[in-house]
């Protein structure tokens, strides 16, 4: 299993204040892709881009597909490959986990609801990835962080020591603040238009 199908099942598993969002969940899950493909060397940082380095296939067919991606022309920032994978990334991998809301379409879900959300089917990942978040891995953390998961002893877990998966970690957290942006201000434009209609 890889680091972003962890990350699915934590955002499934783990209790949260507030409804995880899923564009902020395929944001984070492009930046797990992307983590682990350059942990493997798949992947390297070229100054703020993307180069592909060995061809070396992980035998998921997810992240497989997102090192082809890298391989494309023109090479991308990271930013922008976050934004470009991420694009439906979640029901991807909510789909691959067992979990894929019952055919519901939703944006987001509470995790403080459990009856209602679903549940990855493989007791052997969730083991796996409910052991790394129990142990504080700073990049799960992180990841999860991100999306408004925190771990208890966030405070305490230590930044990776790659200057690499550093650099994935702040625009995964930086494209998800973006997107909440855009959220807010498309409500508040939607608020604007209701209220042109109503005093019509």
């Amino acid at each position: 299993m890889t680091t972003a199908h962890d990350l699915t099942i934590v955002s499934l598993e783990v209790p949260s204040d507030y409804p995880v969002e899923r564009g902020d969940l395929s944001l984070a899950l492009a930046g797990a892709e992307l983590i682990d493909l350059l942990e493997a060397g798949t992947v390297a940082l070229d100054g703020p881009l993307l180069r592909p380095v060995s061809p070396t296939r992980s035998g998921d067919a997810l992240l497989d597909t997102a090192a082809d991606l890298i391989g494309q022309e023109p090479p991308e920032s990271v930013a922008d490959w976050l934004w470009r994978r991420g694009d439906g990334l979640a029901a991807r991998y909510l789909a691959a986990a067992g979990a894929d809301d019952g055919g519901r379409r939703r944006s987001r879900w509470n995790a403080r609801r459990t009856a209602d959300r679903p549940v990855p089917a493989d007791a052997s990942a969730r083991r796996r990835a409910t052991d790394r978040w129990s142990g504080g891995d700073p990049v799960l953390v992180g990841l999860a962080a991100a999306v408004g998961i925190r771990h208890e002893a966030a405070d305490r877990v230590a930044d990776p020591e790659d200057d690499g998966i550093a650099t994935v970690l702040a625009a995964v957290h930086d494209a998800v603040v973006e997107l909440a942006a855009t959220r807010q201000r498309r409500s508040i434009e939607e608020a604007a238009f209701d209220n042109i209609w109503r005093g019509m």
